[in-house]
């Protein structure tokens, strides 16, 4: 999690404010891990910022991205999830609860290799997804059929 003086140089840096709100959005999605949405963030944030809007955490975290401070995964679900980590790595979302968790084991530069050997592409960039079912769900769904 960077300092909020290093948000502020960052966001500074690249032609943005640094507003209270700005830093307050960064601060709570650095805090987490649950790779949230925005209306997430937002509901997390409004009982000490009341006069946030949920305008303003949408246009955070487009401007989060754009700097590179977060990145923005599209799960397969109505809303973008975020990740202030933003160092490229899969995640895994449970198909129950929707909870999205990212999978730091998994090593993908052999997948990357094959990808670029079997189409010609250079590779640059990737988001890798996996969808199951998260052990909490999997123990309440045991717990329903015995």
């Amino acid at each position: 999690m960077l300092s909020q003086t290093e948000v502020t140089d960052i966001l500074r840096g690249k032609g943005y404010k640094a507003t209270p709100q700005r830093l307050a959005v960064y601060d709570a999605l650095a805090a987490t891990r649950e790779h949230p949405n925005a209306d997430m963030l937002y509901r997390r944030l409004v009982p000490h910022y009341p006069t946030m809007s949920l305008a303003t955490v949408y246009k955070t975290l487009g401007i989060l991205c754009t700097v590179g401070l977060a990145q923005e995964l599209n799960v397969g679900e109505d809303a973008f999830r975020y990740d202030a980590n933003t160092e490229s790595h899969p995640h895994v979302r449970c198909r129950c609860c929707g909870r999205v968790e990212d999978v730091p084991v998994l090593n993908d530069a052999m997948l990357m290799r094959q990808a670029a050997a079997s189409t010609g592409y250079d590779i640059e960039d990737r988001q890798i997804y996996l969808y199951g079912t998260c052990p909490s769900c999997r123990e309440k769904k045991r717990k329903r059929m015995a």
